[in-house]
Order: C-alpha cells, then structure tokens, then sequence
C-alpha cells in the first residue's frame, strides 16, 4: 500500500531517479519501523489533506515528532454549526460557552499556513456578543484571509435588529465566495471585494444604492443569491461575468411580518444573465421582460405565489393566471426550462396551465430544448400540459417529477366532467414526435393500466 501511494507522485513513469529508487529501498527494508513517515512532505500533506475535518489533521500531530507540525501546511476548512440541544433550553452560560470554544480554536488555529474556509452558524444575534462577531469576521477576513467565509444565524432577527457587518469586512482582494445570513450590510465607502465570484446575501433590507455599491465592487461576480431581501424594487445588473442569478424567498412567519412593507414588485435587468432561478414564496411580483434576460439560458421557475392586495378570491385567482402568463412569455426564449409549484393555496404550475388551457389559451411559442415539470399527469393535467409541449418546437428532452404533488380537486370547478373528458381525448393522441428523451421520475405506483404513462 506504502508503495502505491509513493508512485503516485508526478514524474517519469519508465525511470526513477537514483534518490527515488534509494528512497523506495528504504521504506521496504524497514519492516518494523514507522515507513509512512519517511515518505515525503508533499505525499504526506496530501494524505492530511484527504481528513477534511480540521480537528481530524491536527491530531495527527501526537502520532511522532515527524508529524508535530505537519498540520500547519495542510489547506482546512473550519466549521462552527449549532449544538445539539433545542434553543429555548438555551441559557445564556450555554450560549457563551458556545462562544467561548469557537474563539479558543480561532485562537489555536492562528498558526496554521493555509485556511481555505470559515463558516459558522450562530444561533441568534445577541447584542452582548457583537465583539464576539466581529472578531471571528475579522478573523476569516484580514487574519486567516480565508477564500470562502460564511456567517449565518440560524433564527431570523427582523432586519433593524441584525447583525452589522463591521467596515472593515467591505475591505479584502483575496474572498471568493461569501454567504451572509441575517446581517446587516451599509458600507460607508466603497467595497472592495475584487476577488469576490459568488455571493450570498438573505434575510436583510438593502436599499438600490447599497445593493449598486456592493455589485460595482465586486468585478469578477459570477453568481449572485439574494434570500429574502427587502427593499429593493429594480434590480439592475450590468456585469458581462455575473452569468448566474438566484432569488429565494422564505415561507417564515417572521419574514410574513416584513412583507407588508414591501410589497413592490422587483423589476430584473440583466441582459448578461444565463441562469435565473426563482424558489420559495413570493410576496409579489418578480417582472421580467426577454429584452431585459436576452442571454438566458436557464431558468427554473419553483416558487409560490400570493397577491396580498387582493382580497376577492376570484381577482386574485385572474391576477395569478395574468402573472403565470407574462412569467412564461418572458421565458420563452430559454433552452431549458424547469416549472415548480406556482402556488394558488394548494395548487401548482401543472395546475393552472390545464386551466389556461381550459379558457382557450394556448402556451407561447418556446425555445426549450428540455423542460421539467413538477406535476403528476391526471387527466386535467394532461391537457395543459401537453397544450405546453405541443408550442416547444425544439423540445428533445421532457423530465415529468412525480414527487410531492397533492389532489386537484379545485380544478372541477372550473369545467364540467363531459367537457374535462372531451378534452383529454382530444390531447391524449397528441403529436410529439419532436421529442427524443421523456423521463418520469419519483413515480410511485404500478404502470399497467396507466395509459397516461404508457
């Protein structure tokens, strides 16, 4: 085994230098003695390398003096997550014991060469341990100058009483990627993050200006996730290297209690973007226009929707079905498409096309080389779905998800069964013979007798 991990050092494969070959002789003809600690540093290192855990690599330290000080030159990733034990069983000694522990392996790891990550998921924001935060902030950022650095809070403070990132933080050339939860951003200057490729930013306000100050220094950008951020009304991103583009929205009964201050709509212009994503529960609208998403590629559409200012079911069920219709349209350019739960109460996307489809409107003209659906095929569903299908020309791959969908029975309200009959028959011959790979997956069940399937 000694020697398998030996050869796979780079170098001729045919001959080995007159050290190697009289390094070889050495590890064997020691049969009784430590022979992995005569291979080389970078072996060595290599192997440390592979624990992942940081703890792990420096317990390697106590097995000989050979050892002892290995560690250091291994690249780790630190992380702090929360205890086991359940919040409201917390006291405040648990909390900063907690604390205590983080900052006495903040202070061991000091000597180490090479921090790659740091991430750490408080509890909650506590104004008592604000020293604590900005010390392991600054820790990540101008002590270890880390590449990926995390700081999330797991409980969700309203967005005046989080956490402010200190203003040094908006100061480093070496950060690559940064995932911010629950954190207050105002950089009083400039941002300098010219290294920075992926950011993460979520249950937070920002104002235009401080989401346009933060973008513009920020260069080489090339993936930008907003989670639950308020305040901002128009999204405009003019980088030709941001290609990626994820907008999240939590169903949180402290984020519900936001929203009613800020129900704008957010208008998207991103005319370099390539892969947008939208999940979780809107509050409002998210408007988007082909000449303003021209390059998209991509785009996967799994959210919820809910148009608080409508209090008349039926106008809001009417501004739904308008929504879901310019949704698609702005879409319609994309080569891959991925439809999720579009939400009225318990319904989904697969349901509200089949019921387009049956007040007589038909699917724009699509692009997409490959659509998913999540949607089980009833025979309401089938309809719609295939009206959909049918306008993708260029479609060659169609995935169906089977998973997690519930009973359509709100759909009989709106046709009567001889009509739902009619229709299924007149799409269930439907042509589709554009179409190379149709995939269903997470089916539960028996295939025989289900003609929708077959």
């Amino acid at each position: 085994m000694v020697i398998c991990i030996y050869q796979i050092m780079p170098g001729p494969t045919t001959h080995c230098s007159s050290n190697s070959m009289e390094m070889q002789w050495k590890i064997m003809a020691r049969g009784d003695r430590d022979r992995l600690s005569d291979l080389p540093d970078a072996i060595l290192l290599y192997i440390l390398s592979m624990l992942g855990e940081g703890k792990e690599v420096v317990r390697t330290s106590v097995l000989s003096q050979r050892w002892q000080f290995l560690w250091k030159s291994v690249s780790v990733s630190l992380n702090f997550g929360v205890p086991d034990y359940p919040y409201d069983e917390r006291t405040k000694k648990k909390i900063l014991v907690f604390v205590a522990s983080i900052n006495r392996e903040l202070h061991y790891w000091r000597s180490c060469e090479k921090i790659k990550a740091f991430r750490v998921f408080p509890v909650k924001y506590k104004e008592y341990l604000v020293k604590d935060y900005d010390f392991w902030v600054y820790f990540a950022m101008k002590v270890a100058n880390v590449e990926e650095f995390t700081l999330k809070f797991c409980i969700i403070n309203f967005p005046d009483c989080a956490y402010k990132f200190p203003q040094f933080a908006y100061k480093n050339t070496l950060l690559k990627n940064l995932v911010l939860g629950s954190c207050q951003l105002n950089p009083s200057g400039s941002v300098t993050w010219t290294s920075l490729v992926s950011l993460s930013i979520g249950h937070l306000k920002l104002t235009y200006n401080t989401l346009e100050k933060i973008l513009s220094g920020c260069p080489n950008l090339e993936s930008l996730e907003l989670d639950s951020v308020l305040g901002i009304s128009r999204l405009e991103i003019s980088s030709v290297k941001l290609r990626k583009l994820i907008i999240l929205n939590d169903e949180n009964d402290c984020y519900s209690q936001w929203h009613d201050e800020d129900t704008h709509p957010l208008e998207i212009f991103a005319p370099y973007i390539e892969n947008l994503v939208l999940s979780g529960f809107l509050y409002n609208e998210i408007r988007l226009q082909q000449s303003n998403v021209a390059s998209l590629v991509t785009a996967v559409l799994h959210f919820n929707v809910d148009f608080i200012e409508f209090e008349d079911e039926e106008e809001k069920l009417e501004k739904e079905f308008r929504y879901l219709k310019e949704l698609l349209l702005s879409v319609g350019h994309v080569e891959n498409l991925e439809l999720g739960p579009l939400c009225i109460e318990l319904g989904q996307t697969a349901i509200m096309l089949p019921i387009l489809e049956l007040r007589g409107w038909r699917s724009p003209p699509s692009g997409c080389k490959f659509l998913k659906l999540n949607a089980t095929l009833k025979h309401l569903d089938f309809a719609g779905i295939c009206s959909f299908v049918q306008s993708s020309s260029d479609l060659e791959t169609l995935v169906i998800d089977w998973n997690n969908h519930k009973p359509i029975d709100r759909l009989l309200s709106y046709t009567k069964e001889v009509e739902q009959s009619r229709r299924f028959e007149a799409h269930k011959n439907c042509s589709l013979l554009h179409l190379k790979v149709i995939k269903i997956i997470n089916f539960h069940g028996k295939l025989s007798g289900n003609d929708l399937v077959l």
